[in-house]
């Protein structure tokens, strides 16, 4: 796992296959607004994961998200999940477990208290993953806070 910025062209790859994926499955990419400031420390983070040949193979990143009069979900403290990707080739490796795992620490770290993430009907297995790991259902926020499939889940990181 490394940090790496957003713009980095094996962080810019995998999004590209992310957004690629999300297109085959909803009909349209993520449309929420994300700029390589909002994943710099200590306010987010962005990782990308390496198989042993050097290849990357994963991506996930955290931002520093606070609580706003327009979206009652969100609280002070929170650090939101974007971009959770394994290439299809490398799932079932344990690589979203260990990405999950290092987001975790690193919002921790940074003293975020909640990690917070939306995804969709579409990804079962995420959401099967998310469960798996301690998350548990809160309410739609975002841009995706009225679309019916829409999901989304939160674990404390810490009180």
């Amino acid at each position: 796992m490394r940090v790496r910025p957003m713009d980095h062209p094996d962080a810019l790859r995998l999004n590209d296959e992310v957004q690629a994926y999300y297109r085959a499955v909803y009909g349209d990419g993520d449309v929420t607004a994300l700029t390589p400031e909002q994943f710099s420390p200590p306010r987010g983070r962005y990782l990308v994961g390496y198989d042993a040949a050097g290849r990357p193979v994963a991506t996930g990143a955290w931002r520093g998200v606070d609580a706003r009069p327009d979206d009652p979900v969100l609280r002070d403290g929170d650090a939101e999940i974007k971009r959770m990707y394994v290439v299809p080739a490398a799932r079932g490796s344990g690589h979203a477990r260990t990405l999950l795992a290092e987001l975790e620490r690193t919002a921790a770290d940074a003293g975020r208290r909640r990690m917070i993430l939306e995804t969709g009907t579409a990804q079962p297995e995420a959401m099967s993953l998310y469960r798996a790991c301690g998350y548990r259902p809160i309410g739609r926020f975002g841009v995706y806070r009225d679309d019916h499939r829409s999901r989304c889940f939160g674990k404390l990181l810490r009180e």
